[in-house]
C-alpha cells in the first residue's frame, strides 16, 4: 500500500509539473536570455538594435515600450528613449526574450565609462531568493550586491546556487540609493 501511495504522489507531482510547464508555454510566458557584445547597428525608424556577441553571432532585437537602457546615471525607458540611449560601438549586456525568431530587448545595460561599472572577485555568498550575492575581492574585502530580476534569472541557467560559491565572477553593476546593484554577472 505504501508503494501505491508514494507512486501515486510521484505521478501526481509529475503530471502537475508537466501541466504547469505546458501551461506556461501556452500562456506565452517567456524566458529572458542575456548576451554580452557590441552594438553594431541601430535602426531608429524600425526601433531595432543589432548586438554582435563575442562569438560573432548577431542578435537583432526589437525595442518596445517596456525596453529599458541603463548606463551610468541615465535610464532610458521605452523604445523611443532606448534608441537615443544607444550608440554604435557601445559595449552592452542585452537581456532579451525570444518568440520564434523575434528577439525583444527587455533591458540593455551599457558597460564602461558611460555605463555600468565592473568588479571581479570570488563569490562567497549567493542567495537567489533574497536576490543578493557577495564577492570577495583580491584585497580580501567583500562587496554585497542586490541582483536585478534579470541577473537572478540568468544566474539559474548554468549551475545551482551552491555551486556558484567560490566561483570567480565579473559583476556589472550600478550604484542606486547607496546600494550596489548587479545587472549581470558572469563566472569564469
Amino acid at each position: 500500500m505504501k508503494f501505491r501511495i508514494c507512486s501515486s504522489v510521484v505521478t501526481v507531482a509529475v503530471v502537475f509539473v508537466s501541466f504547469f510547464s505546458f501551461a506556461r508555454i501556452l500562456s506565452g510566458a517567456e524566458i529572458t536570455t542575456s548576451v554580452e557584445g557590441l552594438v553594431t547597428s541601430i535602426d531608429r525608424t524600425a526601433k531595432t538594435v543589432v548586438v554582435t556577441a563575442s562569438d560573432r553571432t548577431d542578435h537583432t532585437m526589437h525595442l518596445v515600450g517596456r525596453t529599458v537602457v541603463y548606463g551610468g546615471h541615465e535610464i532610458f525607458n521605452g523604445a523611443d528613449e532606448a534608441v537615443r540611449g544607444l550608440q554604435e560601438g557601445t559595449r552592452v549586456v542585452a537581456h532579451y526574450t525570444k518568440q520564434g525568431t523575434d528577439e525583444t530587448a527587455e533591458e540593455i545595460d551599457r558597460i564602461g565609462a558611460h555605463g555600468l561599472k565592473t568588479s571581479e572577485g570570488t563569490i562567497s555568498r549567493f542567495d537567489r531568493a533574497a536576490q543578493s550575492m557577495t564577492i570577495k575581492l583580491a584585497d580580501g574585502t567583500e562587496e554585497t550586491y542586490r541582483l536585478t530580476a534579470h541577473a537572478a534569472e540568468d544566474a539559474g541557467k548554468n549551475t545551482d546556487d551552491v555551486a556558484k560559491t567560490l566561483a570567480r565572477a565579473t559583476v556589472y553593476y550600478s550604484e542606486e540609493t547607496g546600494q550596489k546593484v548587479a545587472h549581470f554577472f558572469k563566472t569564469a
